[in-house]
């Protein structure tokens, strides 16, 4: 499993844009830039929607602030539902990144596979949140269970800058 000190892995995650589904490489995201990651075990799931998203959103500007130059929200969910659930919360149009995980392969790689059968969930992300500067994790926040948003909380995540 990633931890603090370690190199992101790299990925290709997918995009939602006008002109459709766009690949976008984690590495081209993360060189030389401090960012945000925070996964969700699925876009529309009660919790990721009524308490993870909302959380990015409010402190938003206060990461910004702090010189976070991006918000991911990273969810193994296919780029079309990610697309409309940023739409949804307002998650876009409050500056968030919404990149999806469609083959769950970023996940899996960072050793963050969830699965809940009896949900439907299956090859999801634990919930967590992370600050990555030029590529390296330096802060890790993993929720203990998927159905709670706490240490990995916008909140929580800023107290810990």
């Amino acid at each position: 499993m990633i931890s603090v000190g370690t190199a992101l892995p790299d990925a290709t995650l997918i995009e939602m844009t006008a002109e459709g589904p766009a690949p976008v490489a984690l590495s081209d995201k993360t060189k030389g830039r401090k960012i945000v990651i925070f996964a969700v075990p699925g876009a529309f799931t009660p919790t990721c929607h009524a308490a993870h998203v909302p959380s990015f959103i409010r402190t938003k500007d206060q990461f910004s602030n702090k010189g976070i130059d991006e918000i991911i929200c990273v969810s193994a969910n296919d780029p079309f539902v990610m697309g409309a659930w940023g739409e949804a919360t307002g998650a876009t149009a409050a500056g968030l990144t919404m990149l999806a995980d469609a083959d769950s392969s970023f996940t899996d790689a960072i050793g963050m596979r969830f699965d809940a059968p009896p949900a439907g969930l299956i090859g999801r992300s634990k919930r967590y949140a992370m600050l990555v500067e030029d590529g390296e994790v330096k802060i890790l926040h993993l929720e203990e269970s998927p159905g709670t948003c706490e240490v990995s909380a916008g909140e929580a995540l800023l107290d810990a800058l």
